[in-house]
């Protein structure tokens, strides 16, 4: 491939890029700006959404981090506040007790449905009928496709990692 053709397949990557990138940043600020967020935060409605999708309403602490989008210690603080609410319960795992499990009261399930339905109607306005139904699967399918070679990126680099370390023993 020639200079010139990697340049222009790198604009259209950017370019790409940027419009999802912007796309996203809209979509959610209209979303945040309808969300009944003097019911529950943004960040409370994922965790719950979350735990809703697991079985029994219930998921591991660690399982929880890798599944939210905020960090690590703002997931636990927002998981303890949350509790003090009465919206989930947090309790050691049985199978490994260093590890906490966070299951949904039910008053924490019917504050989450209220809001849901709310929030599911805010993102078929924005979303929903922005796109017909062939674009919104070939969208779900382009999105899963870019997470999917991320995920295989990075696994790809824990394991060059790994064999790096192993090897730096050997000779």
């Amino acid at each position: 491939m020639s200079m010139g053709a990697r340049v222009a397949e790198r604009a259209i990557t950017v370019a790409a890029w940027e419009s999802l990138f912007r796309a996203q940043v809209t979509i959610m600020r209209a979303l945040a700006a309808e969300f009944p967020s003097d019911v529950i935060s943004l960040n409370e409605y994922d965790v719950l959404f979350n735990i809703t999708r697991a079985p029994q309403r219930r998921l591991r602490l660690k399982e929880l981090n890798r599944a939210v989008l905020i960090t690590q210690p703002s997931v636990s603080r927002l998981v303890d506040r949350l509790a003090t609410r009465g919206l989930v319960t947090k309790t050691h795992d049985p199978d490994d007790g260093r590890g906490t499990i966070v299951a949904m009261t039910d008053e924490g399930f019917a504050l989450f449905r209220r809001v849901a339905f709310t929030h599911m109607d805010a993102i078929n306005r924005h979303v929903g009928q922005a796109l017909d139904e062939n674009e919104l699967r070939e969208l779900i399918e382009l999105c899963d496709r870019l997470r999917r070679a991320v995920t295989e990126t990075q696994a790809d680099a824990v394991v060059d990692a790994v064999v790096d370390d192993a090897g730096a023993g050997v000779g």
